[in-house]
């Protein structure tokens, strides 16, 4: 019986959930986390970048899934379908 390495799962510093509905007459917004903590809302890929980079992270690759997991959506989905 062989062993077989367990696949390599990462986990990013930055998770950016799905959409949420915005308050009547605001736009919807994305929960921001980073390191496993509730760090605000996001209604622009902008926010995403200007949030990380407060925190002293910069992201040179919005796809690369090792720095940012987008969840329910991409980086292009700021609305509810």
């Amino acid at each position: 019986m062989t062993e077989q390495a367990a696949p390599h799962i990462s986990h990013p510093r930055i998770m950016v959930l799905g959409v949420c509905p915005g308050k009547p007459g605001e736009r919807p917004f994305r929960i921001m986390e980073i390191d496993g903590q509730v760090i605000g809302q996001a209604r622009t890929v902008t926010d995403v970048l200007e949030t990380a980079a407060s925190y002293g992270i910069t992201i040179h690759d919005l796809d690369d899934p090792d720095v940012v997991r987008w969840v329910g959506g991409d980086k292009y989905t700021w609305t509810l379908h």
